[in-house]
């Protein structure tokens, strides 16, 4: 089996050389580890010190995309690397190299489609009340969105297996860690959590420069993966509330009346009307949206089959490769 070790960084010239320097090179259940550092778009030497550090393989960004887009990238190069396990590690050695092998074990155990490192973020000393907060919110919302029982749904310490590699589809910019557990969710991948260590980072972080900010982002990211893979649970809940509202105004009219109210109740009788229409307009909404969902994952499922096809057949022509050629790569002559 190949593991292929991705690193998205930015700006991070000073720290990859201790965090390759670290890394294994080897590990029981692995044939081949491999190294992959994705810089996203760095003006510093992100990218030579990833060479130097002897990095298997160097994407880099003509600019700066964001870690959403340097994840899913890293992701879609592992692929073509030919992983069967792909580690998602940080540049910045907040994680600890060594609970990497914990990380694998139960993918290797064919327990797990995905493993996240479990910091336990609760109680780390080295976060600040703020961020203590922020990321038990986090892992709150992610647990009710994607029913898995995640305490640490912003670690970026994860292992995917290669089928749940091709299985992700990022859709935000910001960050990848909430998304991909929604989806794993969704499309009802096992989800297993590992404790892990976590070091602190002498840094300002990227993504909590503001919590105002990265609450609203991650809030309606949620919300609106969510209602890409579940419409019919967010828009038939606010059409039953608009029905619910309308019936129970007509209810109230309509027992005015029998009780010999004479008032003039026209508003209440419009309001009502209003109220049913919008409940009804929105429940066509969640079935068209239902409807596109299911459009949507047929086209993710023919965009897996692609890219398994894909693999094949380069595993096909590295065989044939080496059939015909011998260990110096010189063809054979065949009678």
């Amino acid at each position: 089996m190949k593991l292929i070790i991705q690193i998205p960084a930015w700006e991070e010239e000073a720290s990859l050389p201790a965090t390759l320097a670290a890394l294994p090179r080897s590990l029981p259940g692995f044939s081949e580890i491999a190294i992959l550092v994705i810089d996203d778009g760095s003006t510093d030497g992100t990218a030579e010190a990833a060479r130097a550090g002897f990095a298997d393989r160097v994407v880099s960004f003509t600019k700066h995309r964001g870690l959403a887009a340097a994840f899913s990238a890293g992701l879609e190069e592992s692929l073509g690397m030919g992983a069967d396990v792909i580690v998602n590690f940080d540049a910045d050695l907040q994680y600890d190299p060594a609970d990497i092998p914990a990380l694998v074990a139960p993918i290797l155990a064919g327990r797990a489609d995905l493993v996240v490192g479990d910091r336990g973020p609760g109680k780390l000393a080295h976060f600040s009340p703020v961020k203590r907060l922020l990321q038990r919110l986090g892992s709150w919302m992610v647990r009710q969105a994607s029913g898995l029982k995640v305490h640490d749904a912003t670690s970026g310490l994860r292992a995917f297996t290669r089928e749940a590699a091709r299985r992700m589809n990022i859709f935000s910019k910001m960050t990848y860690t909430l998304e991909t557990l929604i989806q794993a969710g969704f499309k009802d991948l096992r989800v297993v959590s590992v404790p892990v260590r976590a070091r602190p980072v002498h840094r300002t972080s990227r993504l909590l420069a503001s919590p105002t900010k990265y609450v609203l982002i991650q809030g309606a990211n949620i919300l609106r993966i969510t209602a890409l893979y579940k419409p019919l649970k967010i828009f038939s809940g606010a059409a039953a509330l608009f029905l619910f509202a309308g019936a129970a105004l007509a209810l109230r009219v309509l027992f005015a009346h029998w009780t010999g109210d004479t008032r003039n109740h026209a508003l209440a009788v419009s309001l009502s009307a209003v109220l049913v229409v919008v409940g009804v307009l929105t429940f066509l909404i969640a079935l068209l949206a239902d409807i596109v969902a299911i459009n949507r994952g047929l086209l993710e499922e023919l965009k897996l089959r692609e890219s398994r096809d894909r693999v094949a057949e380069a595993r096909l022509r590295r065989v044939e490769y080496r059939r015909t050629t011998d260990e110096r790569g010189v063809p054979v002559e065949k009678d």
